[in-house]
C-alpha cells in the first residue's frame, strides 16, 4: 500500500501498528532496495515500511507477490537533517510496547541463528531478559572490483573487514565513562576516516528497540533513555546483532572528495562475506549471549 506522506501513514496505518516487530527501511536511493525488502521479509517481520522520494520504485514481484500486504511505501523526503529519527519517533508513538527496527536500503539485518529463527523469536527472548533495545554493529560491505561495480555494491562478491574493529569508552557530560556504553569503530569509516566526518565514524546503532512513551531516537542512533544505549544488562552478556551495510562504500564512491582517490577497498584483512550469522559471530561482530 502507498501513502502520500508521513501524516497519512500515521492516520491510516492502524493495522500496521497493531503488532510488531516492524521494519522501517529508509531508501536514500534505489540501490538494492528490493533485496533489502526481501531480506527482512524472510526474517519474519510482520510489516516492512519503505520511506523514500518519488524516484524510488519497488519491483512488481514484491508489490504484487505473496507478501504484498506486508509491504508499504511512504512518500518521504530524506534530505532534511533529522529525517530518519523524526519518522522513527513518529511511528514509535503509534507502536507503544511493540518492537521496531530501522535501516537504510542496501543494509541487511543479521542476528544469531537468523537462518533458522525468526525476528519474533529473537525479540521475545530479548524481552524475557528484560531488555528493551539491542545494540547492532554496522558492518561495512564493499565490492571487490570497483571498476566493474563503481558504486561498490555487489551482493555476489561482497567483502568485509575481518579485523580492525575497536571500542572506546563513551564519556558523559563530565567526561566520565558511561556505564555499559562504548563507541565502536572499524570498517571503511576507520580505514578512510579522512573522508568521514568525526560524528559519522562510529559503527554502533541501537536499531532494534521496543517503542516506549517518552523515549526518542536521536540523530546519532542512540536514545534518550540511557539504558537503551547499553550493550548488555549488568548481570550477563546479552544478544547483539549486525547490520551488513553497503552504505559507507556507496558514500565514499559517490562523494567527489573521496571517489577519485579510492580505487579499491580491498586490503590484507578483507574476506568474502558469506551472508550467514555464523561468520559474523566467528568474527566477533555479534554475540549470541545466553541464546543457544
Amino acid at each position: 500500500m502507498n501513502y502520500a506522506n508521513l501524516n497519512e501513514f500515521l492516520k491510516r496505518g492502524t493495522a500496521i501498528f497493531a503488532k510488531g516487530p516492524i521494519a522501517l527501511i529508509f531508501a536514500e536511493d534505489p540501490v538494492e532496495l528490493d533485496s533489502t525488502i526481501l531480506h527482512h521479509l524472510c526474517l519474519g517481520f510482520r510489516n516492512v515500511v519503505i520511506f523514500g522520494g518519488p524516484t524510488i520504485e519497488i519491483e512488481p514481484h514484491i508489490t504484487e507477490g505473496p507478501d504484498a500486504e506486508k509491504v508499504h511505501f511512504v512518500m518521504y523526503d530524506l534530505l532534511p537533517d533529522g529525517a530518519l529519527p523524526h519518522a522513527v519517533n513518529a511511528v514509535s508513538e503509534q507502536m507503544q510496547g511493540q518492537w521496531v527496527f530501522y535501516c537504510y536500503n542496501a543494509e541487511y539485518l543479521f542476528f544469531p541463528f537468523c537462518e533458522t529463527r525468526t525476528i519474533g523469536e529473537m525479540v521475545t527472548f530479548h524481552t524475557e531478559e528484560r531488555r528493551d533495545a539491542m545494540l547492532t554493529y554496522v558492518v561495512d560491505l564493499y565490492a571487490k572490483d570497483l571498476n566493474e561495480h563503481p558504486d561498490a555494491v555487489n551482493l555476489d562478491e561482497a567483502y568485509l573487514d575481518r579485523s580492525g574493529y575497536f571500542a572506546l569508552g563513551r564519556p558523559d557530560a563530565m567526561r566520565h565513562p558511561k556505564e555499559r556504553q562504548l563507541d565502536f569503530f572499524g570498517g571503511l569509516r576507520w580505514r578512510f576516516e579522512e573522508y568521514v566526518p568525526a560524528p559519522r565514524r562510529k559503527i554502533d546503532r541501537i536499531s532494534i528497540f521496543k517503542a516506549k512513551p517518552g523515549v526518542a531516537l536521536l540523530s546519532d542512533y542512540t536514545f534518550t533513555d540511557e539504558e537503551y544505549n547499553t550493550y548488555s544488562c549488568p548481570w550477563h552478556h546479552n544478544l547483539t546483532a549486525a547490520v551488513a551495510s553497503f552504505r559507507a562504500a556507496k558514500a565514499l564512491r559517490r562523494n567527489p572528495g573521496s571517489a577519485f582517490n579510492i580505487h579499491s577497498f580491498m586490503w590484507h584483512a578483507s574476506t568474502k562475506f558469506e551472508w550467514d550469522s555464523a561468520q559474523l559471530m566467528d568474527l566477533g561482530l555479534m554475540e549470541p549471549g545466553q541464546w543457544f
